[in-house]
């Protein structure tokens, strides 16, 4: 059968840049170019997805295109976002993969879209049911009122979000939606009151003015006009494609199906006018007795509609107006604000609570979608965030905006791109190393805690005195002048002061997608984002339903006179949670961008995409894909999925893994150029080799479904026969038996007759052979009898005669014998007279010498060294012995007498002597020191109770010690506990336990030849105790401490006896560092005792007093 090829062969362009060829920027750029202009809007790169912005509505998200890619390979059909839903969403629900879509590009490349097609492909695949599809409903709705709330037109976007939005959205087991959690990060509440040119503020406004009814309107004190209110821009009101009518009629349907209440929505509406009606305050300055100007307002009828809308005291209001109270302590002083102060109060008012009324929203919207199940969840995340801009007037929002897409552009860096090269380089796979930017130093510059432009802002925020933007420019100037992303004319740096492009109230950073210009103005009010309290304190007054939940810090109860966190703060640690977020996620990218500037369809700017492609970073991925294998997997479960297209690995491969796909691969004769073996995976260069494997394997599959089937089939009638086969014998088997028992015993009964005329003929035969046999057998016994008693009698005769002569024998040899000895001794008895007179002599001497030797014994006391002295020269040697072994004996009586304790302290004492005498100064003031083990009395100090639970076994001793620190070679007091299996150290006063350690981590103990008590514990390198390295202690009783350690560890058969090391130089191990400890002879500056003395980072110097 014929492979059938992947659709990406017959397509327009090239569907996975992996597999262009020549590879190179140009074609790159030609080849996105090509497939644009035939509407082919999605391109690979791996697994990564490229989305070009079409500026039109396209065929190409039917439903029948989500059947289409439903439980698809990814690489099976042309490049669609779906099948990287799909990809996600499948791992999500079989691997048990919690998942993250991170969708990245521009302001206007399309992001928003790209989410919501991801949103609704995973709403139209997973189960149905009616709960299910509730959930699916609300999660798709929540979209069109945050987009209502978040979104504006910008001069890049006509559908612009102007906020963060992160969605997870939780499934169960079965890949079912439970429910979802929205996170926004740093809605762009300056539009509210401000948009530049060609601009609009937030769609809400618009929406309910062009489509609330008339009826609506009246409620809310609201006229259509737009150019009524001074927070609408004019030039941008209506927007070419965009029905704000119509959008205004989704919104409320979106808001009742994800769960709005209807008095929810009229307060929600009622927020939005009181924002127009806010900015339609205008105030005239008015003269004070004092001399400085007090701000009022002009025409009090906004004033009047708006308080009436929120249900505030119009007089409240307006005096939080022109009054603001400053509380220090218990001290409060009353102000008043001039026309400017005013405004910027008013407008401060308008950007918190419509910020905060969307805030709200997004609770609102949690509550409704959260999952009600307490059970295990899988997650699915969706990032919709703004894009990088670049703006001819960039402020602090553009410098936030930009700061959380250099974030994700990082994210992309470490998990794509780095992690690509990682692995081949893991997996020891052959490629060519390539270079990319790393913007962690852009990253660096803006979120250092200590010198980032975020800190500095904080800090120059926070600082007492006269702070302006211009001092924040300083700052900058002076900390980050020679970061070689940051540009300033006021940097002091050469290269920059004739920069004319550069104004002198600016900034430059050249960010990972280009150099970006900020203008300084504002950074500072707008990080602060205060509100004065006197305003908090008058809304908390409203008897509306949502303004006191929205001002919760105006209750009068819980004033709270600490300072806000400032708002790019707060942003930065909303980024951090989203990037710890992102990172326990599997990440699939997709990529956006736009084609052109002019929002219009069919228009392809070279340049503009050129550029995009170079900061997203794309051809370094596909040259980190081309440069190794597009597809990877272990070698288990690939020799598990495809090892039934090879006879030798059919049905169970015995040998390693990869040798069994070393034979696969072989066997199929895929070409060597095509896969590559690393140490764990192997690796396939080629899509369509991975599309051959695939379908061989499902041909296989049908072949072994076929022979399944037959199997089963065979099986299903042999066991029909071999049931109607055991039915057959047991019917025979019955009737064999009855005709058989029958038979059986009509010979039975003629076998009993036959054998028992045979058993009485045999028994009468057999009775007459015995009779005869007994008689014969009687006749031999008599016989015999007399024959014996015969032949006894004759030898008993004969030996008796042989017994006579021989002891005559005997008896003439004896005389001979005795005559002979008595002739031999006369005649030697003169010769042998001397030397038995000399021995008698000599006994007669020794008796002597030893009842003297009886009278004058020495004491029972094994130190008395008196002995007698010897008579006789030719004694000495046998005098010498006596000594020694009456010593001997006295020391055994002696030591007889000690006690089971007394003995133990005399052996502790020579061994102490073994180790230290002649090597240890410290040595001979210790003899006299008897051991006591226990000098902190653990047992019965109370205090010890908690550290005495803590050994289980029996403490040898316990004594406080000193630790000596590296950093400055003082100590720190230690209580010391050793047992038969483990050293203790504690704190003295807590007796909280500081580190337990086995002694079979323990190697050796260094100790000097000088009267000090240092000595070093050293760890065995790669034990779990050895993290924290080595000890240094100091103690008086050194010698006891260092002899009972080594007896213990001695008398253990488990483990090596404990090495001593005595010098005046060792090293010691603290942590990752060596450190020389040195001991020197002197006087130390506090006296006579030692001192130790940290030199340099490797050396520490104790000065012991000379002798």
């Amino acid at each position: 059968m014929e492979v059938k090829t992947s659709l990406l062969d017959n397509m327009i362009g090239v569907g996975d840049m992996v597999l262009l060829e020549p590879l190179s920027e140009e074609s790159f750029i030609e080849n996105l170019k090509k497939r644009f202009d035939h509407n082919e809007i999605y391109t690979y790169i791996g697994s990564v997805v490229i989305s070009m912005n079409p500026y039109k509505s396209l065929p190409i998200y039917t439903a029948e295109k989500v059947e289409e890619y439903r439980n698809r390979n990814f690489y099976e059909l042309s490049p669609h976002i779906y099948a990287l839903a799909d990809e996600a969403y499948r791992s999500l629900r079989d691997q048990d993969k919690d998942q993250c879509i991170l969708i990245t590009g521009e302001s206007g490349a399309g992001k928003t879209e790209a989410s919501k097609f991801v949103m609704s492909y995973v709403a139209a695949v997973c189960g149905k049911g009616q709960e299910v599809n509730k959930v699916k409903e609300q999660l798709l709705q929540s979209n069109p009122v945050l987009e209502a709330f978040g979104n504006a037109k910008t001069v890049r976007n006509d559908n612009s979000s102007r906020f963060g939005k992160y969605m997870d959205v939780e499934f169960d087991f079965k890949g079912d939606p439970l429910g979802g959690v929205i996170s926004n990060y740093l809605l762009e509440k300056s539009r509210v009151v401000k948009q530049p040119r060609g601009e609009r503020n937030f769609h809400i406004f618009y929406q309910l003015l062009s489509g609330a009814s008339d009826d609506t309107l009246k409620k809310l004190k609201l006229d259509r006009d737009f150019s009524k209110y001074n927070y609408l821009s004019l030039d941008s009101a209506t927007v070419n494609g965009l029905d704000d009518a119509a959008s205004f009629r989704t919104v409320r349907n979106a808001m009742q199906i994800v769960g709005f209440m209807e008095d929810e929505v009229q307060s929600i509406l009622e927020l939005v006018a009181a924002v127009l009606k806010l900015g339609n305050i205008e105030f005239k300055p008015e003269s004070r007795c004092n001399g400085y100007d007090e701000s009022r307002v002009k025409d009090k009828n906004d004033l009047k509609e708006m308080c009436e809308l929120l249900g505030i005291e119009q007089s409240v209001l307006e005096r939080a107006f022109s009054f603001r109270t400053v509380e220090a302590k218990m001290e409060k002083v009353s102000t008043t604000l001039n026309v400017a102060q005013a405004y910027y109060a008013r407008d401060a008012l308008a950007k918190n609570l419509y910020s905060r009324l969307f805030s709200w929203l997004v609770t609102r919207i949690n509550e409704s979608i959260k999952a009600q199940t307490q059970t295990h969840k899988k997650v699915m995340g969706v990032l919709d965030i703004y894009g990088f801009e670049i703006f001819e007037d960039n402020s602090f929002e553009q410098f936030i905006i930009n700061y959380c897409n250099e974030k994700l552009q990082q994210i992309f860096i470490e998990l794509t791109l780095r992690e690509e090269q990682e692995e081949y380089i893991r997996e020891g796979i052959e490629w060519t190393n390539i270079e990319y930017f790393n913007n962690a130093i852009i990253c660096d510059l803006i979120e250092n805690n200590k010198n980032g432009i975020l800190a500095m802002l904080d800090e120059e925020c926070l600082r007492p005195g006269t702070v302006t933007d211009e001092t924040f420019l300083d700052k900058l100037n002076t900390v980050c002048a020679k970061h070689q992303h940051f540009e300033s004319r006021q940097s002091k740096n050469s290269k920059f002061l004739t920069d004319h492009s550069l104004p002198h109230n600016c900034f430059r950073i050249q960010h990972y997608a280009g150099k970006v210009l900020y203008r300084v103005e504002g950074f500072v009010d707008k990080n602060n984002d205060l509100l004065y309290r006197d305003l908090s304190q008058a809304m908390y007054k409203a008897n509306h339903s949502l303004i006191k939940i929205l001002f919760p810090e105006g209750n009068p109860a819980k004033v709270n006179l600490k300072r806000p966190p400032t708002a790019g703060s707060q942003f930065r640690g909303s980024v951090g949670t989203l990037m710890k977020n992102l990172l326990t996620k599997n990440p699939n990218y997709i990529r956006c961008i736009k084609p052109n500037d002019k929002k219009a369809a069919h228009i392809f700017t070279d340049s503009l995409v050129c550029h995009q492609v170079r900061y997203l970073g794309l051809m370094e991925n596909v040259r980190v894909r081309r440069a190794g294998y597009a597809f990877r997997q272990a070698y288990e479960p690939c020799l598990e999925r495809y090892k039934m297209l090879c006879k030798q690995t059919w049905p169970h491969w015995k040998g390693p893994a990869r040798e069994g796909v070393e034979v696969l691969l072989k066997g199929l004769q895929v070409p060597a150029e095509e896969f590559a073996y690393g140490r764990s995976k192997v690796f396939i260069r080629n899509p369509r080799t991975l599309f051959f494997l695939e379908e061989k394997r499902r041909q296989c599959l049908e072949d072994l479904a076929t022979l399944i089937q037959k199997i089963y089939r065979g099986w299903k009638c042999r066991t029909h026969f071999l049931l109607m086969k055991k039915s057959q014998v047991v019917v025979a088997a019955w009737y064999r038996r009855f005709a058989q028992q029958k038979k059986y015993q009509k010979i039975r009964f003629s076998t009993l007759v036959v054998q028992s005329f045979i058993r009485g003929w045999k028994a009468r035969k057999i009775l007459r052979e015995l009779k005869h046999k007994k008689r014969c057998e009687m006749a031999v016994t008599t016989i015999s009898a007399f024959w014996h008693g015969t032949q006894a009698r004759r030898e008993l005769k004969r030996l008796k005669e042989e017994a006579r002569r021989k002891h005559a024998v005997a008896v003439i040899w004896a005389y001979w014998l005795g005559l002979k000895v008595r002739r031999e001794y006369r005649k030697f008895f003169r010769a042998n007279a001397g030397k038995k007179i000399y021995n008698f002599t000599i006994q007669r001497i020794m008796q002597k010498y030893f009842l003297g030797l009886k009278k004058t014994m020495p004491s029972m006391s094994p130190i008395d060294k008196t002995w007698p002295v010897r008579p006789y020269r030719f004694l000495d040697g046998t005098h010498q012995e006596l000594r020694r072994i009456f010593h001997l004996w006295r020391c055994k009586k002696y030591r007889s007498q000690f006690t089971k304790e007394k003995k133990a302290t005399y052996e502790e004492k020579l061994a102490a002597s073994e180790l230290f005498k002649d090597k240890k100064a410290l040595y001979p003031s210790s003899v006299g020191q008897p051991f006591k083990g226990d000098y902190v009395e653990i047992t019965k100090n109370p205090k010890y109770q908690k550290l005495n639970s803590y050994v289980e076994d029996k403490v040898l001793l316990a004594d406080v010690v000193s630790k000596i620190n590296r950093a400055n070679g003082k100590g720190a007091p230690r209580i010391f506990l050793l047992t038969k299996k483990s050293l203790v150290l504690a704190d003295q006063k807590t007796g909280q336990v500081k580190a337990s350690v086995p002694l079979l981590d323990l190697s050796s103990v260094s100790v000097s030849t000088q009267s000090d008590g240092f000595f070093a514990l050293k760890l065995k390198e790669g034990s779990t105790s050895a993290a924290k390295g080595d000890f240094l202690l100091s103690s008086d009783r050194l010698i006891e401490i260092i002899t009972k350690l080594h007896r213990t560890s001695a008398a253990s058969a488990d483990r090596n006896q404990i090495s001593i090391d005595i010098s005046d130089e060792f090293l010691v191990q603290f942590k990752q560092d060596k450190v020389c400890v040195k001991f020197i002879q002197g006087t130390p500056k506090n006296g006579n005792g030692v001192a130790c003395k940290r030199k340099n980072n490797r050396l520490l110097e104790v000065s012991v007093p000379s002798p």
